[in-house]
């Protein structure tokens, strides 16, 4: 017998031996001698009040053997001679479209504009300490896409838009631990990720699937409204069936192309801010209720803060406990900050994006000549703006936190994990009304939700700008642009997603499309 049961285990519990048996036969009321094995299903921690909770959903195997290990198997076919499917990417959208393809029985061509991981860590060397940018080999060019050297996280609320599981479960089978399985926010770790990107792209190979590095679409031809080539930058020209266009939200020069194309392309709301950067123990003393270091029981802490500002979200965004901030500008001349943890989350700084919401239709007046791309534009302006107030290096401007929000400008600056460096700066003028007013006052009333919040011990680091693309390429009900046949906008920059997780499964669903018909 087999029964799934919720537990609720105290911190100074947690460590005792076979506690989840003994807690289990106490509310199952059974011998136990009785249990064979328990087997946790879902794990998370209660942190509201000072006695700290870990709650656990758990299988109960009573009387009956329990499984050694759970093994995962997906059905990937030989596709060496299979009917073609070209995507253009190689983040999740991309991998995930591409593994699709080839349990259904279709070759995937791959064709990525930077580098694989291994010789993409040398251009993110170069960002952090040459503070020079490849354009197309940086945090969001290259294998994987931003989220391999971004974090892994792979949270996410989109579990109506494909099966969320199977998508863990594809991770795990590629290399992944069993614990984002069980974890409420799981999270691979920036050092780990990379390993699982190079396990699913030799999978894609061992089954006769094509991945091109350093291959950089730079022209769609199109007649009858239909996609029949794709041209390289290295000249070369591909003749295509379906195209996945799974780009990412950074891809501008497809947005460019598109729109020069007269394809239907539609200006799409999105957010911008700052990064945060509090000392990791101050986050653990509001967390946890702790004056000294947190119990070794528990790791980084987090937060998650939203709050209406004159009826305008502001909230955070891809917090990173034990984390550090790093430059994911994908051009020369702009600043582009993001975070990200390793899988031990260890370092002695939390981070997070504190964003404004922007309504592309009421809020960029100044922008209404670029029709579709006046978001992008937008970006790129604020990028620009931290560019050189930054000082025309990848070194970012900076503030304290409370010199932010009084409007001071900041004499010295907090220790920081950014690598290139932090340059004080006015970001509280420098900012639009729009953006550093709402911030301001958003700050104000994160400090009271979280007593300690706001310190000057913290930094302000501009500018987040990548949160999502500020632009839909649109598709019909079978996930199709409306007037190109045969492209299929995917993931995050076609905008319909918002991480790892929801860029995988639509990278899934597009694959599913894209192939009905052939």
């Amino acid at each position: 017998m087999i029964k799934e049961i919720q537990l609720r285990i105290k911190l100074k519990e947690e460590n005792l031996t076979d506690i989840l048996k003994t807690k289990a036969a106490r509310v199952l009321r059974i011998d136990i001698k009785d249990i064979t094995g328990v087997k946790v299903l879902r794990k998370s921690i209660d942190a509201r009040k000072a006695a700290i909770i870990f709650n656990y959903k758990v299988a109960v195997y009573i009387r009956e053997k329990m499984p050694a290990s759970s093994l995962y198997s997906f059905p990937y076919k030989d596709v060496s001679s299979a009917k073609e499917i070209h995507i253009i990417g190689f983040g999740p959208a991309g991998m995930y479209a591409a593994l699709r393809c080839i349990e259904l029985g279709f070759k995937p061509i791959v064709l990525e504009r930077g580098k694989n991981v291994q010789d993409r860590r040398k251009d993110l060397k170069a960002i952090n300490q040459d503070h020079f940018v490849n354009e197309d080999s940086n945090y969001c060019f290259g294998e994987g896409g931003a989220g391999t050297y971004s974090d892994g996280k792979l949270y996410t609320r989109s579990l109506k838009r494909g099966d969320v599981r199977r998508i863990f479960e594809n991770l795990v089978y590629h290399g992944a631990t069993e614990q984002i399985l069980i974890d409420a926010h799981p999270h691979i770790g920036t050092n780990k990720l990379p390993k699982v990107v190079i396990n699913i792209r030799e999978t894609i190979l061992k089954h006769g699937g094509e991945i091109h590095f350093e291959t950089r679409v730079v022209d769609f031809v199109i007649k009858n409204n239909t996609i029949k080539s794709i041209q390289l930058q290295n000249g070369n020209e591909m003749i295509v069936n379906r195209v996945i266009l799974a780009t990412g939200h950074s891809a501008r020069d497809i947005y460019y192309l598109l729109h020069k194309k007269e394809a239907s392309l539609i200006a799409k709301s999105f957010a911008m801010g700052v990064r945060v950067e509090h000392p990791q123990h101050i986050i653990d003393s509001i967390q946890y209720h702790c004056e000294t270091e947190r119990d070794p029981l528990l790791p980084a802490a987090s937060y998650s803060l939203v709050n209406q500002v004159k009826g305008r979200g502001v909230y955070s965004f891809c917090m990173c406990p034990g984390g550090f901030i790093v430059p994911a500008a994908t051009e020369n001349g702009e600043i582009v900050v993001n975070g990200m943890s390793p899988s031990k989350r260890n370092t002695p700084y939390a981070n997070s994006g504190i964003v404004v919401e922007i309504d592309v239709h009421k809020d960029l007046p100044k922008f209404e000549k670029y029709g579709p791309l006046k978001g992008l534009e937008y970006q790129k302006s604020l990028e620009k703006l931290a560019w050189t107030s930054g000082g025309r290096t990848q070194t970012a401007p900076a503030q304290r936190l409370t010199d932010f929000v009084e409007g001071n400008m900041s004499l010295d600056l907090n220790p920081t994990s950014y690598q290139p460096g932090l340059k004080s700066a006015p970001l509280h003028s420098l900012l639009p009304k729009l953006i550093g007013g709402k911030l301001r006052t958003g700050f104000k009333q994160f400090g009271i939700k979280m007593k300690g919040f706001y310190t000057s011990e913290a930094n302000v680091v501009g500018v987040e700008s990548r949160t999502s693309s500020p632009i839909t390429i649109p598709r019909n009900e079978n996930l199709e642009h409306p007037e190109i046949e045969g492209l299929f906008p995917c993931g995050e920059g076609g905008g319909y997603a918002g991480g790892i997780v929801s860029a995988a499964m639509d990278g899934e669903r597009c694959a599913e499309s894209a192939v009905k018909g052939l």
